[in-house]
C-alpha cells in the first residue's frame, strides 16, 4: 500500500486521483506513527520550504520521514516535496531541510540574462532524463508540468537523474538510493506524469 502524507501544504486530491486512474488505492496519512505500515511514501507539496518544514515539525513528521527512508522503503516527494529531501533552502531566510539528499535549495538566477528570466517558471517543459526505473518506457526527454520559483542543487552528480533548461539548465529529478523526488507535478503531466506515477507503483 502507498501512502501519501497530509501535513497540510499540498493538493493531495490531485495526486490521489493520479494514482486512482491508475488503478491503484492510496492511503492519506496524517499520522507520523503510521508511515512505517506502508511500502512506500508519497511526499507532496506547495508552498514556502520553511513553512512547510514547520508544518512537519509540529506534526512530528520528520523523524518518521527520515526513519521510513533509512529503512530502504521507496519515498517520492513532489514539486516542494522534493526540495524538502535537501539539506537546506535558502526560501525566506534560511532553513533545514531533511536533509536525506546532499545539496541545497535556491532561487532562479533572473538577472544572468539579457532579459529578465521569469519567476515563477511555470507550464510544460522538457525534462532531460538518464536510465532510471522511474522513467521506464519514456522517450530520454519529455514534457512536463512545472511550477516552481527556487530549484535544487544537487551536490552529488549521482544524485541526478533528470535536468530541464529553463535560462540555463536545473536539477529536475533526483534519486538517493530508495529517495526519489521530481520538481515538476507528474499529477498534472498527463500521459507522461502518470507514466512516472505507474514506474514509482511497479518499483
Amino acid at each position: 500500500m502507498i501512502a501519501i502524507v497530509d501535513y497540510n501544504m499540498g493538493n493531495l486530491a490531485s495526486v490521489k486521483n493520479a494514482f486512482a486512474k491508475l488503478g491503484k488505492d492510496t492511503v492519506v496519512v496524517s499520522d507520523p506513527q503510521k508511515f512505517k505500515d506502508y511500502d512506500k511514501l508519497v511526499l507532496p507539496g506547495v508552498g514556502a520550504f520553511g513553512d512547510a518544514m514547520e508544518h512537519l515539525k509540529e506534526r512530528d513528521m520528520v523523524e518518521a520521514l527520515k526513519d521510513f527512508a533509512h529503512s530502504g522503503k521507496y519515498m517520492l516527494g513532489i514539486c516542494l516535496g522534493m526540495q524538502l529531501l535537501f539539506e537546506s533552502s535558502e526560501e525566506f531566510g534560511e532553513h533545514e531541510g531533511l536533509g536525506l539528499i546532499k545539496g541545497n535549495v535556491t532561487a532562479f538566477d533572473t538577472t544572468a540574462f539579457s532579459e529578465p528570466l521569469k519567476v515563477p517558471h511555470m507550464g510544460w517543459n522538457r525534462m532531460f532524463t538518464k536510465n532510471h526505473p522511474l522513467f521506464k518506457n519514456l522517450d530520454e526527454e519529455h514534457y512536463l508540468y512545472f511550477v516552481h520559483t527556487y530549484h535544487v542543487n544537487c551536490t552529488n552528480e549521482k544524485d541526478i537523474i533528470g535536468q530541464t533548461n529553463y535560462g540555463y539548465k536545473f536539477t529536475s529529478a533526483v534519486a538517493c538510493d530508495n529517495v526519489l523526488g521530481i520538481q515538476p507535478h507528474p499529477e498534472k503531466s498527463h500521459e507522461n506524469g502518470l507514466k512516472i506515477i505507474e514506474n514509482f507503483i511497479n518499483l
